[in-house]
């Protein structure tokens, strides 16, 4: 089979700058002079792990609070700044991490830098703007309680991951975000921003090591003492019997399912041939096999694909419906029925190579902006992948077998205990 691009033009170990701080923070630099522009991707390990049930919504907080004013900036000078020179960053959390990024011309890096630095040291959580933002991460769950599809993802982690911190939304609960006070904000970003364990990458027309210099100037003299490392998972206790929850909302013309397993974690030996697996299952072409029969054949769903999400926990595997409310029955005995005829007959010869194609095809994509360079070396790190992981990665995909694909798709999906959630009149 002709090869999709050549190996020599991904990144890997020969043009990726990886190095160290002093006081713990990795830097991942890569050149692209083709653009005049840089872009910078991170993280640091202050996600929604560390928050207590009666604060759920507090990394969230805290993340969309950080350029809301800084011993430096107001809000609006901050924003002034990064529009001065066209250039953007922004904040998010997730269970693990508060992510950062953003992107600027590479003569305006250290400007970016020192918003970026500023952001996540000094940020000064001014009352007016903390209630602001309140306000509008309130209205924000108001819509989620109104979307059948959100809902149902809801109901769907609580009962997946019952009893562990996966199963906890990130934005909370109106009670928990009314709970939360600037002091709350305060402590939490007191005891878990720091720069150990932190990782930032910056792609794009500069030298890899000069970005490393550039980093150290502006973030090298961060210490933080008693910075909190973060609690180890809990096990999880797998679900051994199909467990069905509807939250129900009046007056919606669509009902959303979802339906589902645990899946691997994303350094599971197995990961690849369930991701493959998922492929055929509910993603290539129009939604494979599940959008064919419930889609497609059976005209019973708006929408109809599935999904395998994978982290550094135990990820999920599922599969989504929009469908009318009095075909909420027959659509999950419609999935269910196909997922039985998926374990029992695996793929084809012909659907595991069109999946493999799809995969090895696309990677180059993933690299035609430093964005998405930059994202890409961070899930490197992240997940421990290696430098070498893009040169690896053809070889990877290609080895994944049939029998690979079924035995994982045998391994996870147990028709006979899902979780299954929906949402709707």
């Amino acid at each position: 089979m002709a090869r999709n691009h050549p190996k020599n033009s991904l990144p890997g170990l020969k043009d990726i700058f990886r190095g160290t701080l002093p006081n713990g923070i990795t830097v991942l630099a890569r050149s692209n002079f083709n653009s005049p522009s840089i872009s910078i991707n991170g993280y640091i390990p202050a996600g929604a792990l560390f928050e207590s049930d009666d604060k759920l919504g507090l990394a969230d907080f805290v993340s969309s609070s950080l350029m809301r004013g800084t011993q430096t900036y107001t809000f609006d000078g901050l924003y002034n700044e990064l529009e001065s020179v066209g250039a953007s960053m922004g904040f998010d959390s997730g269970v693990h991490n508060t992510n950062f990024g953003g992107r600027s011309l590479a003569e305006d890096l250290p400007l970016l830098l020192k918003l970026l630095s500023d952001s996540l040291r000094t940020p000064t959580f001014p009352a007016h703007e903390i209630e602001k933002l309140r306000s509008q991460l309130l209205t924000g769950l108001g819509i989620r309680a109104q979307d059948t599809s959100d809902m149902a993802a809801l109901k769907f982690d609580q009962l997946l991951y019952e009893g562990h911190p996966y199963s906890r939304p990130g934005d909370g609960f109106v009670e928990t975000i009314q709970a939360i006070t600037r002091d709350d904000l305060e402590q939490f970003h007191r005891l878990h921003f720091g720069p150990r364990g932190m990782v930032i990458a910056i792609v794009g027309a500069i030298d890899p090591k000069k970005a490393f210099d550039a980093v150290g100037r502006v973030l090298g003299d961060w210490q933080v003492e008693g910075q909190v490392e973060a609690p180890v998972l809990p096990p999880l206790k797998p679900i051994q019997e199909t467990v069905k929850s509807h939250h129900p909302l009046a007056g919606k013309s669509q009902s959303d399912i979802i339906m589902g397993v645990m899946g691997p974690r994303r350094n599971d030996d197995d990961y690849y041939a369930a991701s493959l697996a998922n492929s055929v299952l509910g993603q290539f072409g129009m939604m494979g096999r599940i959008g064919e029969v419930v889609r497609e054949k059976s005209g019973l769903a708006y929408y109809a694909y599935s999904s395998l999400s994978a982290g550094m926990g135990p990820g999920s595997w599922e599969v989504s419906a929009g469908v009318n409310p009095k075909n909420v029955k027959k659509t999950i005995d419609l999935i269910t029925k196909e997922l039985k005829r998926f374990i029992k007959d695996g793929v084809t010869k012909e659907e595991l190579a069109d999946s493999q194609a799809n995969y090895i095809g696309r990677l180059p994509l993933s690299f035609e902006s430093n964005g998405g360079v930059a994202g890409s070396l961070i899930n490197m790190e992240r997940y421990g992948l290696g430098l070498d992981f893009y040169q690896r990665y053809e070889d990877i995909i290609r080895n994944v077998s049939r029998a690979d694909v079924v035995e994982a798709a045998r391994k996870y999906i147990d028709p006979d205990a899902l979780v299954i959630a929906t949402s709707g009149p």
